[in-house]
């Protein structure tokens, strides 16, 4: 599959067009942002770590019958994945209080949710990717609420799986963001699911694992990504 043209170029990825027009490749770059891009840098191996943590993630969710744009990786920092049309919707998945909703809300950080918190933002730069419920959703008509429905579905399957397979890492997820794109009438996990898209604690510390280490001045991030990724995929070490 040959890569041509840039398609986009995000805050840590580049997107490519292929030769297949249902096919892009998605490049993982060691770029770092923050706090709305007003905070920039690189990190070393970045790109790599979050590369092969969201293909760990992504086989182990399609093998338990999520579907992903996921087809294979190209090198170690490029994905081959379906085109899709991506929901304009962002859905956070909240397991344990931190960040933003500690500040927004009377919630003190580290409160165990007794059922997971589900967020959808409106993906959009112009507005700041606001909040927005179901109601304001369909009204927008970006979606209808069956679709949004099985957004909350699969958002809850995948937390309950990720949550899981994580403990086996001897990592918490507090919580993550997710996105879902359209494929032939079926809604597909997209993006990336790793330590930029996951806030992640040490299960006996609860310290930082994520990009809340760059973001606060924490320590050496990749460092971090490294060990998360040696928890996640030994085998690339080796």
């Amino acid at each position: 599959m040959d890569k041509k043209e840039l398609l986009y170029s995000g805050k840590a990825k580049s997107i490519y067009k292929t030769d297949d027009e249902n096919k892009l490749v998605v490049e993982f770059r060691d770029s770092l942002t923050a706090f709305d891009g007003s905070k920039k840098s690189e990190a070393k191996n970045k790109g790599y770590y979050n590369a092969q943590i969201s293909r760990k993630v992504f086989e182990m969710l399609e093998s338990n019958d999520i579907k992903t744009h996921y087809i294979d990786m190209i090198s170690d920092t490029e994905m081959l994945v379906e085109s899709v049309e991506i929901v304009p919707i962002e859905v956070i998945v909240r397991n344990i209080a931190a960040g933003s909703i500690t500040k927004k809300y009377p919630m003190e950080k580290g409160t165990r949710f007794k059922n997971p918190i589900l967020v959808l933002d409106y993906k959009s730069d112009e507005y700041s990717d606001p909040m927005i419920n179901e109601d304001i959703a369909v009204a927008l008509g970006i979606t209808d609420y069956e679709e949004i429905e099985k957004l909350r579905s699969l958002a809850l399957k995948i937390n309950e799986l990720l949550v899981d397979y994580l403990d086996k890492s001897n990592l918490l997820l507090p919580d993550f963001k997710l996105e879902f794109g359209r494929k032939d009438g079926e809604l597909l996990l997209a993006d990336e699911i790793s330590c930029d898209t996951c806030r992640l604690w040490d299960k006996e510390t609860e310290e930082s694992m994520d990009k809340d280490v760059f973001r606060y001045d924490k320590g050496d991030l990749s460092k971090v990504y490294e060990e998360v990724a040696r928890r996640i995929i030994p085998e690339i070490f080796n």
